[in-house]
């Protein structure tokens, strides 16, 4: 009998910074069963993975898919058939050609990537040249599961407080394209320490994670670790690079982004349409739906996104309010302005041993409790690890116990989450404080 794609994928060599993040071959348990998260490259998933991922769901875990806060897909409620799950991932192409390849794929794009209209280039040839080399190179899958690599090409449908090891960021100099890049922040506000052409961009990646692997203990997981040690210029100093660092590029800044993830999208050519699962949760039926609108009135994809959404892309100009019909009739949000859209929340008590309260329930409840007023982002933490978002929302509800919260509202003056402005208060108490303006919040 020829061996099976399961079969035929080598198991990892134990890694010197082991992790315990999910990923495809290492299912971790919780409170409501195994999670496996299914990493897609640069947030891509065709129609009939969709598919595969629904069918996959209900045949060997509990039917409930997440959408990440880094654009990929996690099945929770996994049963005791993991070979099973697994064999059906890679059947579908969902999964890397080895399996010691699987954590290291961590690359960020915008869900527009290649059609937003503001792009300065599109960025999906140098991201697929990344990925492969990621994949590709048995050292660098002793990087740690959660480095991570952005590479943004100037679109406005682009997260930009997502903290990455490396960010790639494209800017125009003196009519030529470049990239500029930082270390252990974000394009938001992180520090450019240079800049090189978009056709040395593969060999400024190549570079920094040779010289993070020469340079970081096994303790030192991340760049921000290595970081502590070895200053940022000595760090670009070494790698042995032509890179441009003059006045024109360190004091360049990425202008922030100022457009919805959801609803209608501008595209170079046509339209796209962002909708979103309640609380990043899909249901098998959300997940065929989309993928047969992709498939019926769009390109036959779905780009998954840092907002726990879905972006589908060239639809059809004549069907598109049919799409967001059908989208919402199968329960996918597709207006930013509704309460729900704009509130994210962990697993919750129900799904994770160290939250203090059902997180996911307590969000919509607070939903309808919310008015226009409210502020453009709320986050609902079951505990101080905050793992639902890899940024600090502008507000922070932490859970104290089941249905009680501290508020705390991001400010640039403190750390963490930001200001404290009211503790072990209601939900009810924190829909009337949050149904104010902002600048009320904040007196």
């Amino acid at each position: 009998m020829p061996d099976t794609p399961l079969m035929q994928a080598r198991t990892p060599h134990p890694s010197p910074r082991p992790s315990a993040c999910p990923g495809l071959w290492r299912i971790v348990s919780a409170l409501d069963g195994g999670i496996c998260r299914v990493k897609l490259p640069g947030g891509l998933l065709l129609a009939d993975q969709a598919e595969a991922v629904a069918a996959a769901a209900e045949r060997f875990a509990g039917g409930v898919i997440e959408a990440t806060n880094r654009g990929n897909l996690q099945i929770r409620g996994v049963g005791s058939d993991h070979q099973g799950l697994v064999q059906a991932l890679l059947a579908a192409g969902l999964g890397p050609r080895e399996a010691a390849g699987d954590d290291v794929r961590n690359l960020m794009l915008s869900p527009l990537a290649g059609h937003d209209p503001a792009m300065l280039l599109d960025a999906r040839p140098l991201a697929g040249q990344i990925l492969d080399l990621l994949e590709g190179t048995p050292r660098y899958h002793q990087l740690s599961a959660k480095f991570a690599v952005q590479l943004d090409a100037g679109e406005r449908l682009a997260m930009l407080e997502h903290p990455h090891d490396l960010w790639l960021s494209a800017l125009h100099v003196e009519g030529q394209t470049w990239l500029a890049f930082g270390l252990a922040s974000c394009p938001a506000d992180g520090q450019v320490l240079g800049a090189v052409p978009v056709a040395h961009g593969l060999a400024l990646v190549r570079g920094v994670l040779e010289r993070f692997l020469d340079l970081a203990t096994p303790a030192q997981t991340r760049m921000r670790h290595l970081l502590g040690e070895c200053p940022p210029a000595a760090f670009v100093d070494g790698l042995g690079l032509p890179i441009r660092r003059d006045a024109a590029v360190l004091g360049w800044h990425r202008q922030p982004c100022q457009v919805s993830w959801l609803g209608l999208l501008p595209q170079a050519h046509g339209l796209a349409l962002g909708v979103a699962p309640p609380q990043g949760r899909l249901t098998t039926a959300m997940l065929r739906a989309a993928a047969q609108v992709a498939r019926q009135q769009g390109d036959g994809s779905l780009r998954m996104s840092p907002w726990q959404s879905l972006v589908l892309t060239n639809l059809d100009a004549n069907g598109h309010e049919q799409a967001r019909a059908t989208l919402a009739a199968a329960g996918l949000m597709c207006d930013g302005q509704q309460p729900l859209a704009r509130i994210s929340a962990c697993t919750g008590a129900s799904g994770c041993a160290k939250a203090k309260a059902e997180t996911k329930a307590d969000a919509v409840a607070l939903a309808a409790l919310l008015g226009p007023g409210a502020p453009g982002s709320v986050h609902l933490s079951g505990c101080e690890r905050s793992c639902a978002v890899a940024h600090v929302a502008p507000v922070t509800l932490l859970a104290r116990a089941p249905g009680r919260y501290d508020l705390y509202l991001r400010t640039p003056r403190q750390p963490g989450f930001g200001a404290l402005r009211a503790t072990d208060i209601t939900l009810n108490e924190a829909g009337a404080m949050l149904a104010l303006p902002t600048e009320h919040l904040d007196d």
